[in-house]
């Protein structure tokens, strides 16, 4: 199998970090089109793959490919694209916004689609990823999309129509997150931390928080429960978030994010 992609960016890079990392295929087995001489420089100088200008080059050379662009640059790119791609390819796109239908749409023949929607802790293997295929895509074209979408974190089969929930569930919250860690490690400088220590306090106490929920399996609210003592010092500090609508503003949050990828 031979994968080829077009953008080399920050989202392709972590899925070629995912691909080397657990053996999909080799690099000299991948291909990958980018503009600027820079870019292709340094890519195939830290992964050691094929690098092109051309994204026809990439996407003719590939049994996979994978759109790692942008969703304004991406009419482009399928018009580039259009002479080389038929049904013996599979398409894999983490283009936000940009439906199955939206993509065929600019093939006159069948093509498979498979829509991905990672999110940025990919870039270190802990990335959450909700998948979709149109109604081309074979049970094998789908298991091999997963192999290369779960080498760089959790990946679920979804309904299409559930894309742009995910895209605020998953794809935008890391930056809510990280306001999140940088609001409690100001607290704590605020409360005599040295700043480096209180980051690495907060960090640490999210990421374990996360662990401890998916490896437990139990409900968040439990979890929480368990933190609480009757009369406690988390009690109070829950009480706080709540009549200042914590859980409010960050359901507002996703929801403005969601109503602004229906509108891409």
């Amino acid at each position: 199998m031979t994968i080829g992609f077009i953008g080399l960016g920050n989202m392709a890079k972590a899925i070629l970090g995912g691909i080397l990392h657990q053996q999909i295929v080799s690099a000299d087995d991948i291909y990958g089109a980018a503009p600027t001489q820079e870019t292709r420089d340094r890519v195939q100088a830290d992964y050691g793959i094929h690098v092109t200008p051309s994204n026809i080059e990439a996407a003719k050379a590939a049994d996979v490919v994978i759109l790692a662009v942008k969703p304004v640059v991406l009419p482009v790119v399928l018009e580039e694209i259009i002479d080389v791609v038929d049904d013996s390819k599979l398409i894999i796109s983490v283009a936000a916004g940009k439906t199955t239908k939206w993509i065929s749409d600019y093939f006159p023949k069948p093509v498979k689609i498979v829509r991905c929607m990672p999110n940025t802790p990919a870039l270190v293997g802990e990335g959450c990823s909700a998948v979709c295929k149109n109604e081309n895509v074979t049970e094998q074209d789908l298991k091999t999309a997963m192999n290369i979408i779960s080498s760089f974190g959790l990946a679920e089969v979804i309904p299409e129509n559930l894309m742009d929930v995910v895209g605020g569930v998953s794809g935008a919250a890391p930056a809510y997150v990280f306001m999140f860690i940088e609001a409690l490690a100001d607290a704590g400088v605020k409360g005599g931390m040295p700043r480096r220590q209180a980051y690495r306090f907060a960090a640490q106490t999210v990421m374990g928080s996360a662990r401890l929920m998916l490896e437990t399996g139990r409900h968040p609210a439990e979890l929480k429960d368990m933190v609480c003592s009757p009369g406690g010092t988390t009690i109070e500090g829950v009480e706080a978030l709540e009549k200042r609508g914590f859980r409010a503003a960050v359901m507002e949050a996703i929801d403005a994010c969601v109503e602004k990828s229906r509108r891409l």
